[in-house]
């Protein structure tokens, strides 16, 4: 067994024990493995062991990876823009990739509607939220859902599919659960309004449990499935 699928399994493992804690099935919970700065040859690794979710967040480098893998006939593949979009660059998301975790703005939802092929099915999007409201981070804050929601579930080229989010560092497990806890309080009303939406996208290494608990779908694992990050020649993409 190779390190990258002995740490799927553990990972999974992690996933089952957090789900079967708060009474959830493991079933519920997507694993997107983050494969940003990683080589192809590593994704084949993963994708030997049963993984068929992949997030990049480079426009250029996933573009490259997506077309490496149809180029090699792979199948069944899911790949997940979760990244920053910048408006240059929402063409190849809208003609590449299944889905988009980082709208926060009508602009960019609407190019990708606009440039998503009409003989793909609908971009799948979730919206960002900014939920510990960081300077540094994109999205939007839980007050502004309701009208970028309504405005994006109009948009013929997309589905919108729920929320995702990026919480600041909390060292303490009652503090992770509170924040992704108003996470999936939005993310149930957004279910109620909009039949479409069934993900919530929350939850890294350290504060997957809290998320799980709260009611996240899919958790977003990087460097604890591939090793540490590569970040060369990434710069600008």
């Amino acid at each position: 067994m190779s390190d990258i699928a002995r740490n799927l399994a553990q990972i999974k493992a992690k996933i089952s024990a957090a789900a079967l804690r708060c009474g959830r099935s493991s079933q519920e919970v997507t694993l997107l493995a983050v494969s940003k700065t990683k080589p192809a040859s590593d994704i084949e690794e993963a994708i030997a062991a049963g993984q068929r979710a992949f997030g990049e967040n480079y426009v250029q480098e996933g573009v490259e990876k997506i077309r490496h893998f149809a180029d090699a006939g792979v199948s069944g593949l899911q790949w997940h823009f979760i990244g920053p979009l910048q408006s240059n660059k929402s063409r190849l998301v809208a003609e590449h990739f299944d889905w988009c975790h980082t709208i926060d703005r009508l602009r960019i939802a609407t190019r990708l509607s606009d440039q998503r092929p009409k003989a793909m099915p609908p971009l799948n999007v979730l919206i960002q939220i900014n939920i510990s409201d960081e300077n540094s981070k994109s999205g939007i804050t839980l007050s502004e859902l309701d009208e970028l929601a309504s405005q994006v579930a109009e948009l013929p080229g997309l589905t919108l599919r729920g929320l995702m989010a990026i919480p600041a560092p909390e060292s303490s497990y009652e503090r992770q659960f509170a924040v992704a806890q108003q996470m999936a309080v939005a993310f149930s009303a957004l279910k109620n309004r909009y039949p479409a939406v069934d993900t919530l996208s929350l939850g890294m290494s350290d504060d997957m449990d809290a998320a799980i608990a709260a009611g996240s779908t899919m958790v977003r694992i990087g460097t604890a499935i591939f090793g540490a990050r590569n970040y060369q020649a990434h710069q600008g993409q």
